[in-house]
């Protein structure tokens, strides 16, 4: 089977090569092995440039017209009428699409994808106008959009098949005619650490805390610092570093020197996981999640490959990932967050139940695992 993959991402190419700016676009790569051919579909960028995450050889990629914003209606329009002309073309080199939204560009490609006679299976990643509210808070007309675009999927969702993140969608689509709840996870079977090592993890000394994300507003980055100086006050041991990149980023190290807290923080920017994060997950006591909104974020797998304890805001499908693997806590409360803290530095019994159900989930929810189950899903599998 020849599969057409569109996600409403922005892509740039530098010297040949197309990059993606989500490490989402990684899972889509290692479907490839499983069809004839894998085509990513996405807005490219006239600018050229490059990120963290390039696709592949063997994978087509098809550059729609560019677009800032859909939030700017008269600037996406044209772009808008040139897409739906490229895709049509596109259409007639594959045999089934996975639409990735709620998004108002996949609606009328399903439309596309039907009179060309193609496999249709829709996707969904995350609780979109929640996700609106966070990035848009005051912007109602932007939120009812979401609302729109939202019940616009769950209709279409009535005839089509669909693949949703996490249990929480998996309930809002169930009345889907084929539903698979999947799991993004870039965590090779090779990298999760076994149990037994990671037992012998010291918390005797200083302690490390880790945060992997992307320092923007739905993240809720700047909590972090009202985290540690809370962890800090109960137990001085506690430094923190945080790996990722983001709008936010002045404005965090902003508030860790206000807090005097510079000292026992380290922005380390943006780290490939096999050119140095995995490392810094495996050098780590602990894991910190503090998201406003999350659909099922995959950081929290690879810590769990990592065997470390993980404390994470109960949001989205955050619970449902961690499970009995972590200690869950409301968001926006940097005092919960340090008491969850202080018990995985004080209490060896706790650490080793949540290192040992995190293992056990991380070997479920491997990318060679949750790859196989959506590429059978998208073939007409179960």
């Amino acid at each position: 089977m020849r599969l057409a993959v569109y996600t409403d991402y922005s892509y740039h190419r530098q010297a040949g090569v197309v990059y993606g700016e989500r490490a989402f676009v990684l899972f889509l790569e290692r479907l490839k092995d499983s069809f004839e051919r894998l085509v990513i579909v996405g807005r490219l960028d006239p600018e050229p440039g490059r990120s963290h995450y390039p696709l592949g050889e063997g994978t087509d990629f098809v550059g729609l017209p560019h677009y800032s914003s859909l939030t700017r209606p008269a600037g996406a329009l044209l772009p808008i009428l040139r897409s739906l002309r490229s895709f049509w073309r596109t259409l007639e080199e594959i045999d089934a699409v996975w639409l990735l939204g709620p998004h108002g560009l996949a609606l009328p490609f399903v439309l596309l994808a039907a009179l060309r006679r193609k496999r249709i299976a829709l996707g969904v990643r995350q609780d979109l106008p929640r996700y609106v509210q966070s990035r848009h808070p005051g912007r109602h007309w932007i939120y009812l959009m979401a609302l729109v675009l939202e019940a616009s999927y769950r209709l279409l969702a009535r005839r089509l098949p669909v693949v949703v993140v996490g249990p929480g969608l998996a309930e809002r689509y169930r009345a889907a005619p084929r539903l698979l709840a999947m799991t993004v996870s870039l965590v090779r079977e090779d990298d999760i650490v076994p149990v037994e090592e990671a037992l012998k993890r010291s918390y005797d000394g200083e302690l490390r805390l880790l945060s992997v994300g992307r320092l923007e507003r739905e993240k809720n980055p700047l909590l972090l610092a009202d985290v540690l100086a809370r962890a800090r006050q109960r137990d001085h041991r506690w430094r923190l570093s945080i790996c990722g990149e983001g709008p936010l980023r002045a404005e965090l190290a902003q508030r860790l020197e206000l807090l005097g807290l510079a000292p026992y923080a380290e922005l380390r920017g943006y780290l490939p996981v096999t050119g140095g994060l995995l490392d810094v997950y495996r050098t780590s006591h602990a894991f910190l999640h503090v998201s406003w909104t999350e659909g099922l974020p995959q950081v929290l797998f690879e810590a769990f490959a990592a065997g470390l304890p993980v404390v994470a805001t109960a949001v989205g499908g955050v619970a449902d990932a961690v499970g009995e693997a972590g200690l869950l806590v409301p968001p926006g409360d940097p005092d919960a967050a340090a008491d969850a803290l202080a018990r995985v530095a004080a209490e060896p019994d706790l650490r080793a139940r949540l290192i040992a159900a995190g293992n056990e989930r991380a070997h479920r929810h491997t990318i060679e695992a949750e790859c196989g189950r959506v590429a059978e899903f998208l073939q007409g599998g179960k």
